[in-house]
């Protein structure tokens, strides 16, 4: 995990600017998060401190939350405790995940009393907690723990507080020479890196998997020289001497660091302080699992129309094969009709002469005994004709069946590239179109994916070449994108008859730079975002045209051409015109 101990001894050492921070309001806006609104010299802040188990986390940040309209019960308690209260303290335990901040508050008599949050960003058993430092007692978490849940400690309210087990690790930034080479002197001199970065993590607190293989990579995985990075590395957390970045690698994995990472290749970007390259890195994670919790629902309401309209696509399809056997099913009334007094009733089977065939050939025709052969001819003229006119309304009902999953794919595919921002459209769309109940989104106004004037907002780029490229995200985007928006004259494009977004190059006046770059971003906002050598089709805006009565996003064109490209996140990051999304205004 990256926010090791050394990271939160980083984090703790920059957060010393908010000692005697008035904390001015306090907020719950998820399950395992908290707001803290800090006014102090350094001037405001908002603090978030998040126990979730899949991102814990403790930084300022710039970002605003939508707040539950009632608080939940451990917000409100610390209100009531901590709301006008100043930051006396904020400490990190020993070299260990554990941060406490002491808040000094008056009582409902005006008398000073002290509190503390202990915030634990242990992985998956993260948590808050207040408790009365004086006696240990707890008020409450945000996160309660049973005797069902843990048998080492309970957290609950009235109970005295227990730390978390300790690790029995050394303390990396205390250690000698000697020390070190004791606790890794079982390694044999020809250790291959992995056993060192083991040993490591093993031996020391506050050292993560990743910053252990950092070090032995700058001893150039030679035990000999392992202390001589190893102690390089602790001489500069001892004097907060860091250097926070994030590394997008060539794997598709993205780590931060509060020391340089000269082991990973790939595109690294610095940042001036700890708490700015952890919300950096914090944000597009925490924003995916937001929408991944808030839109599951919607994905699990969509794969199952998508199921539903495949298992009527295959009863469809039995039923036109079925039909294929219609004309044998009229011969076999018309031989039936012309061999009525060989057959009689109470026969399984007529065997008659088939004088359709040259050959004329003897067919077993087969009967329902209970009928006359009269009622059997019949029974197989019915069928005929059945099967003929089922025909055209199975194949216009398959036809609709295809086209609703295509829709659905389109959906399912906004789903996968949606942020915060996009979920109130499609939930919008989805009502609209029937698929679940509709509801009114709290908020309003820019709240719910959409501009103050109530247009979508679609995202922004900014080709190398410095032409502006828009891309729909989703299909009221698009629609708005390729029918209000665009110019006639502008180029639109979209992944070959994949899912996917519209994508518009603004004006006339471009490369082929900025062609393939809007081609990239087209493939990129697709279901074919993880493919190779993409086919994007392009043609003129006026060449594309929605028929009427058709579904959200679905437009048919011509006069186009394609081209192949593949994805690269890389590319679509440095076209990325704003950190937000864009509407822009209506071609005349």
């Amino acid at each position: 995990m990256s926010l090791d101990g050394l990271a939160i001894r980083a984090l703790v050492h920059e957060l010393q600017a908010w000692k005697g921070a008035l904390i001015s309001k306090i907020y719950q806006p998820a399950e395992f998060d908290l707001v803290l609104h800090l006014r102090g010299a350094a001037g405001p802040g908002r603090l978030l401190v998040s126990a979730n188990p899949s991102l814990p986390r403790m930084h300022l940040s710039e970002r605003t939350w939508e707040n539950p309209q009632e608080p939940p019960m451990f917000c409100m308690l610390l209100r009531k405790h901590c709301e006008g209260g100043t930051v006396e303290a904020i400490r990190q335990i020993g070299a260990e995940r554990i941060v406490e901040i002491d808040i000094r508050h008056r009582n409902e008599l005006g008398d000073p009393v002290l509190k503390r949050l202990v915030v634990e960003l242990t992985g998956r058993n993260s948590n808050i907690i207040l408790l009365d430092p004086a006696s240990g007692t707890i008020h409450d978490a945000i996160r309660r723990v049973t005797p069902a849940i843990s048998s080492y400690r309970t957290v609950l309210p009235g109970g005295r507080y227990v730390p978390p087990p300790p690790q029995n690790k050394r303390d990396p930034l205390a250690e000698s020479e000697a020390g070190f080479r004791a606790a890794l002197g079982g390694l044999p001199a020809n250790s291959p890196p992995a056993d060192l970065e083991r040993a490591l993590v093993a031996a020391y607190a506050g050292i993560s998997p990743l910053l252990a293989r950092e070090i032995v990579h700058r001893a150039g995985g030679n035990p000999a020289d392992l202390w001589n990075a190893f102690h390089s590395v602790m001489q500069d957390a001892a004097a907060h001497r860091y250097h926070p970045v994030i590394v997008h690698a060539l794997d598709g994995k993205t780590v931060f660091s509060v020391f340089d990472l000269t082991h990973l290749p790939g595109e690294k970007r610095s940042f001036p302080g700890v708490q700015v390259c952890m919300e950096t890195y914090f944000r597009d994670k925490a924003e995916r699992e937001y929408v991944r919790q808030r839109t599951a629902e919607l994905v699990r309401t969509v794969s199952g129309e998508i199921a539903r309209n495949e298992r009527r696509i295959a009863r469809l399809r039995e039923t036109l094969e079925e039909a294929r056997e219609a004309d044998k099913y009229r011969r076999y009334g018309e031989l039936l009709t012309a061999h009525l007094h060989a057959v009689k009733r109470g026969d399984e089977r007529a065997e008659v002469v088939d004088y359709y065939d040259e050959a004329q050939p003897v067919v077993s025709i087969p009967l329902d005994p209970q009928l006359s052969p009269s009622e059997n001819a019949q029974r197989y003229f019915r069928k005929y004709t059945k099967l003929k006119n089922s025909v055209a309304a199975a194949t216009k009902q398959l036809e609709e069946a295809e086209a609703e999953i295509r829709y659905l794919e389109s959906v399912l595919q906004a789903l996968e590239t949606a942020g915060p921002e996009d979920i109130a459209e499609i939930r919008e769309e989805l009502a609209a179109q029937g698929y679940i109940r509709g509801e009114r989104t709290p908020g309003g106004g820019g709240k719910n994916g959409k501009k103050k004037n109530g247009r979508p907002a679609v995202m922004s780029f900014v080709s190398s070449e410095g032409v502006p490229i828009l891309v729909g995200k989703n299909n009221t985007q698009n629609d708005y994108l390729t029918n209000r928006l665009a110019a006639p004259d502008d180029t639109w494009l979209h992944a070959k008859e994949i899912p996917g977004s519209h994508v518009v190059i603004r004006g006339s006046s471009f490369g082929e730079t900025t062609l393939r770059e809007a081609a990239m971003l087209a493939a990129y906002y697709s279901r074919a975002r993880q493919s190779g050598n993409v086919p994007v089709d392009y043609t003129l805006v006026r060449h594309v045209r929605k028929p009427s009565g058709a579904r959200p996003g679905f437009v048919i064109y011509d006069h186009h051409k394609t081209l192949f490209v593949t994805p690269d996140e890389a590319v679509i990051r440095s076209l990325a015109a704003s950190p937000g999304p864009s509407g822009g205004e209506p071609s005349p």
